[in-house]
């Protein structure tokens, strides 16, 4: 297959480092427009970490990075976040419809005070794109905990954004509500283009969804599908320790061969119950 005229992330050995600590190193990836990509690790493998430095709130100590075929911070006008730390309570007062039209960033597209219109086409479609507009008059404070991370979702989407990175959005939440997000996160790649990376301790969820693993262990990645990233060869290559892969019932289980789970191989074969690696790792 013939590369695209423009990757979406197109990164040349990266090298993140956080209070001293190498966290990624010499990290190469390409990634085509319109990807679902899943991004799993152990705590403190550097998936934060890699999405601050698309966002670029985390310095690059060297190499070479280019979003959507553009360098510097240009690009970064259309990449929509959402983080793991959501301030519940800090909202509280506002309707969903509100929420996310806080967002709205209309002087940046040229709108000025006069876009109100925009404004409210642009949160109307971000609501649409997030199955919220039953909910658009309902309080925050009122949501379950996927009616809000949906919200949050649909706030990251309503300025015009090409690129999508979600921090750990299926944490806490049930079987139901992530596959929403899950199917609607998939639903933007396919019919607008958009990609996505999506950082996650349980690989299990996405598997229908995804299309590509990016894998990160030891400050190191690895990118590409299912198959050619979740084995025991390539793990054990990250890891640089010998790992297996099970697969029962539809499910991946990954652990290290010799039946030994130490904190840094602890993953994503099945929901630890971690709420998430925090904000710096």
């Amino acid at each position: 297959m013939n590369p695209p005229t423009e990757w979406a992330v197109q990164a040349q050995g990266l090298r993140c480092a956080l209070g001293g600590r190498t966290v990624l190193e010499g990290l190469d990836l390409h990634i085509r427009p319109g990807q679902f990509v899943g991004v799993f690790g152990a705590n403190g493998a550097g998936k934060t970490t890699l999405l601050r430095a698309l966002l670029g709130l985390q310095p690059l100590e060297s190499g070479r990075l280019r979003l959507l075929g553009q360098e510097g911070v240009s690009a970064r006008a259309h990449i929509g976040y959402v983080s793991q730390r959501d301030p519940i309570g800090a909202d509280s007062f506002l309707r969903v419809r509100s929420f996310v039209a806080t967002a709205w960033q209309g002087e940046r597209w040229g709108l000025g005070l006069g876009g109100a219109q925009q404004r409210a086409q642009a949160v109307d479609a971000a609501l649409k794109s997030m199955e919220m507009e039953p909910l658009a008059e309902r309080g925050m404070d009122t949501l379950s905990g996927g009616q809000r991370q949906r919200a949050r979702i649909a706030q990251a989407l309503v300025n015009p954004v090409r690129m999508l990175l979600l921090d750990e959005p299926l944490s806490n939440l049930d079987p139901q509500a992530q596959q929403r997000i899950l199917q609607t996160a998939r639903r933007l790649c396919t019919e607008q283009g958009m990609t996505v990376l999506m950082t996650a301790h349980d690989i299990n969820p996405l598997l229908p969804h995804m299309d590509q693993v990016l894998y990160l262990a030891g400050g190191r990645g690895r990118l590409g599908t299912v198959d050619e990233v979740v084995n025991a060869p390539a793990l054990s290559a990250l890891y640089g320790l010998p790992m297996a892969v099970a697969r029962e019932g539809g499910y991946l289980f990954i652990h290290p061969a010799g039946g030994f789970m130490p904190e840094e191989a602890a993953h994503c074969g099945h929901d630890h119950g971690h709420a998430g690696e925090g904000e710096g790792a």
